[in-house]
């Protein structure tokens, strides 16, 4: 198997990290999100050549061992999000999560963010009690006004030092496009800086036609289902972002199991001791 060291590439120096974010956001290039775990996943992202990162929710919480159910508090996101900031030197888009409950929570989670390196959040509008997205059919949805005013807090509380992505969980909830357009209006008008829409579909059609009548403010997606399709369907859609919420910490599972079975079957690394990294094709020294 081939063994070349690994040699990371460098994107330069990032003064501004919001500014950055913000410019990613609203350029017409299509931008891609590396979702990152812990400090050695940000910095793999970073070195891959991703501009910036997302702070991924369900991969944080299953990294500490935690279900995504919210049974991971905001402090541990807190803790988390430092240290890939330390590690990597990019913007990072944190998950927030639905607010980790009131407006006011909301609102200190905004302010923590902000002291611990985060360049913006994106909160969704799923009801308490949450869950996975992609687990179940029609979730429950926040009322309207009340997820406008989670975002309204956080707006007043950062302005613009933290860019606010409102993400609407209306198609993936099974709730339609009406009720995904109407939703978006709302969170435009309490201050987002753009919206995150979902959708659990093997083929993007549902988004692609939210992105033909939605024009107010740049439309992010999570392709973890309609990841087959080509990036050139995005970016004629007038997508700004794609995130890769959870690729790096599925990768990451796989290639450990795989190497926790073979070694419990056989008693030894076998193949595997050639497929993992080398001591001298590392990231960071750490061992």
């Amino acid at each position: 198997m081939d063994q070349t060291v690994f040699v990371p590439k460098s994107i330069g120096a990032i003064e501004d990290p919001t500014k950055t974010l913000r410019d990613l956001i609203s350029s017409p290039n299509l931008t891609h999100l590396m979702g990152a775990y812990d400090g050695l996943s940000a910095l793999i992202a970073t070195q891959a050549g991703f501009k910036a990162i997302w702070a991924s929710g369900p991969s944080i919480s299953k990294s500490l061992g935690y279900r995504d159910v919210g049974e991971a508090s905001w402090i541990h996101l807190m803790e988390v999000l430092e240290r890939m900031g330390d590690a990597s030197g990019l913007p990072i888009l944190a998950d927030g999560d639905s607010g980790f409950g009131s407006m006011n929570s909301a609102r200190l989670m905004a302010a923590k963010l902000l002291q611990h390196g985060a360049s913006g959040v994106c909160i969704d509008d799923k009801g308490f009690q949450k869950m996975n997205s992609s687990v179940g059919r029609r979730h429950p949805l926040d009322d309207i006004e009340v997820f406008c005013g989670r975002l309204k807090a956080i707006k007043d509380t950062t302005g613009n030092d933290l860019v606010l992505v409102a993400r609407s969980e209306a198609l993936i909830a099974g709730y339609g496009l009406k009720a995904a357009l109407l939703r978006a209006d709302a969170y435009a008008n309490a201050g987002a800086d753009a919206i995150l829409i979902h959708s659990r579909e093997a083929k993007m059609e549902e988004v692609l036609t939210f992105a033909k009548e939605w024009k107010r403010l740049p439309i992010i997606i999570a392709p973890s289902n309609y990841y087959r399709t080509v990036i050139s369907v995005h970016h004629e859609a007038g997508i700004s972002n794609v995130i890769w919420v959870n690729h790096a910490m599925r990768a990451a599972v796989a290639g450990m199991r795989a190497a926790c079975n073979w070694i419990i079957a056989e008693a030894s690394a076998g193949p595997i001791g050639q497929e993992v990294a080398t001591v001298d094709d590392h990231p960071a020294a750490l061992w």
